[in-house]
Parts: structure tokens; C-alpha cells; sequence
């Protein structure tokens, strides 16, 4: 690691939040991390800056880009918002592109989970990010969300349609309905849901004894060198934090079926405008064909909806963020 990224996270570490107060900001200047080949450099500049910001009894860490009409980015597992690092920069010339950590992941805060799992279901979550954008005086934005993120971010658009203009997930499909089609293919491509819902603490241990696993497989490779993956393992190095993200994964198989099935019962649908991107010849492109598709179960929850598979794997705002970028300003322009 240089020593200007030691000092980096030395600077974040340090910041804090003051009792009543909305935003600490930071402002920093950096480059973005080395690109794989045949990616292009973005054309903006990657200056961001970043702040805590203080909800309830929880504190979430953000990374903001750019200026204009808010966009609001929101990985999955076992990502942080260190993963928009390529794209956020191509956005930021006409966007206020709020890149989050979800609670119990990289900087934020680790609140206590309960029996039920509810303080890491997905409604849980989108609600404090509901705060979170009110509390930078973002009544209403775009939403992106990839993997959990993406269903953190169908959630926030079905509990809070006032707040979301336009909605874009990548590579998931809703959550009761990925588990109404589970079958053995379902369980070796996607082993986190098995394995992460499973009681504490065999998932924590599995975890925080070989942290590595989680991104050295098909699902959790990256495009990236070895000071980004330093990054994205301090989550997997801290017990509380490795225990919150299993807690997420038990909401996931119990509490977020049920809050699916009653937006089901009441017709309840997406209301606004909605892009779904998937990785091409992945699980997504083959998995629901008698579906139409993961776009075909998409038309079930949106009325709205439009969507195409991508080249990359499951990562690939990662992998392919020129691309990724272009298809998302397209869609939030129209």
C-alpha cells in the first residue's frame, strides 16, 4: 500500500460526527485505482468528497461525486461503494452521485441486529437511506442499486415512490422470487444465500476464517489489484461487521419473503420508470427462460421496465463501467 493511501484511510478514520450535525465532509483528491485491461479511463474528474451522516442511532458513510440531479449508488456483497469508483466519475459531470456503504459494510456503523433479523431487511435499510439523502437535502433522486444493493434499492422504491424518479438494479431479481425458483443450480452459483442464512455462528466463522474465499470464486472476482481488495476485506476482518452481513442474508430467507409476498397480495408495483442490466451468459441470461427472463419477472413488479444483458460477469459495473455508464446516463436522460 503507498503512502498516500495510508494516509488516506488514516484521514477517514479520523473523521467524525458531531452530536447534531448533518454532514463532516472531508475533501479529498485521489485517482481512481489501476483499470483492467481494455477498460477507458474516465473522462471526468474523480474527485470526490466524503462524509458520515448521522441517522437514528446509526452513522453511514457516503463517497460524493459531481454536481446536478442526485443519484444515489448502492453495492451488493461483498462490495462496498468502493466499487462505483469507475463509474461514478462518468456521472458526476451531470449528477450528485451519493456512492453509500450499507450498514455493516466498509465505514458505516454496525447497529445491533434482533431476533427477527428486521434491523437488516432490506425495508430497514432503504429506509435509512431514505434519511440519509433527506438529511443532504435530496427530497427525491435517481436510485442504482447491484446485487444486495439492488434489492435494498426495490425495496426503497416500492416503501418510498415519492422519493425515487427513476430506478435501475443490476444482475438481481426480487428476492421472494429468487427463492420461489431455487433448485441446485440456483445453490452453486449463488452459494452466499445457503450458506450466510445459515444460524450463527457457522457463516461468521466460515468468513473471518478464510475472508479471501469470498472473492477468490466465479460470483466474487474482480477486476481489480490487490490495494482495492485490501479494502474490500477489512469488513471481513471484523467480527461485528461479518455478523451483520450474515444477519442481512437472514432477513433475506425470512423477513424480506414476507414483506415481498404482502406488496404481491396488495398489487403494489414500482412506479417509476425502472432499467434492469444482468451479465450476459450468466445465471441471469439462462436461468428463467420460461419466464421471459429476468426481464419477464421484472414486468411482474414494474410497469415500466426495460433492461438488456451486458458484457462482464456479475460484477461488471466493475469490470465494464464505460459501457455500464453510457447504458444508465441513456436511460436516466430519456
Amino acid at each position: 500500500m503507498t503512502t498516500t493511501d495510508i494516509e488516506r484511510r488514516t484521514l477517514l478514520r479520523a473523521m467524525s460526527v458531531a452530536s447534531g450535525a448533518a454532514v463532516t465532509t472531508a475533501v479529498l483528491s485521489r485517482h481512481a485505482a489501476a483499470q483492467s485491461v481494455g477498460e477507458t479511463k474516465a473522462p471526468a474528474s474523480d474527485h470526490f468528497e466524503t462524509a458520515e451522516i448521522r441517522v437514528g442511532d446509526n452513522t453511514i458513510f457516503i463517497r460524493r461525486y459531481g454536481k446536478g440531479s442526485p443519484l444515489l449508488m448502492v453495492h451488493g456483497f461483498p462490495r462496498t461503494s468502493l466499487m462505483w469508483r469507475h463509474m461514478a466519475p462518468q456521472l458526476a459531470s451531470n449528477h450528485t452521485v451519493i456512492c453509500v456503504d450499507l450498514r455493516g459494510y466498509g465505514r458505516s456503523g454496525v447497529p445491533s441486529s434482533a431476533e427477527d433479523h428486521y434491523p437488516y431487511s432490506k425495508r430497514a435499510m432503504a429506509s435509512e437511506l431514505v434519511a440519509v439523502m433527506d438529511k443532504l437535502g435530496f427530497g427525491k433522486f435517481d436510485l442504482v442499486g447491484h446485487d444486495r444493493g439492488g434489492r435494498v434499492s426495490y425495496r426503497l422504491a416500492l416503501d418510498h415512490p415519492q422519493n425515487v424518479q427513476r430506478l435501475a438494479v443490476f444482475d438481481v431479481i426480487p428476492i421472494s422470487e429468487a427463492w420461489a425458483r431455487a433448485d441446485a443450480k440456483f445453490a452453486m452459483n449463488w452459494w452466499p444465500w445457503s450458506l450466510l442464512m445459515q444460524k450463527a455462528p457457522l457463516p461468521e466463522k466460515y468468513l473471518l476464517g478464510a475472508p479471501d474465499a469470498a472473492f477468490d470464486n466465479p460470483l466474487g472476482e474482480g477486476s481489480f489489484g490487490p490495494e482495492i481488495k485490501a479494502e474490500y476485506l477489512e469488513t471481513y476482518r471484523d467480527p461485528e461487521r461479518v455478523h451483520a452481513v450474515c444477519e442481512e442474508y437472514r432477513a433475506a430467507a425470512g423477513i424480506d419473503i414476507e414483506h415481498d409476498k404482502k406488496d404481491r397480495e396488495q398489487s403494489r408495483k414500482i412506479a417509476c420508470p425502472m432499467l434492469h442490466l444482468w451479465s450476459a451468459g450468466g445465471p441471469l441470461d439462462t436461468f428463467y427462460e420460461e419466464d421471459g427472463g429476468a426481464l419477464g419477472i421484472w414486468r411482474r413488479w414494474a410497469d415500466n421496465v426495460q433492461g438488456q444483458a451486458i458484457k462482464g460477469g456479475h460484477f461488471f459495473p466493475e469490470e465494464n463501467p464505460t459501457e455500464t455508464a453510457e447504458l444508465l446516463t441513456k436511460f436516466l436522460s430519456a
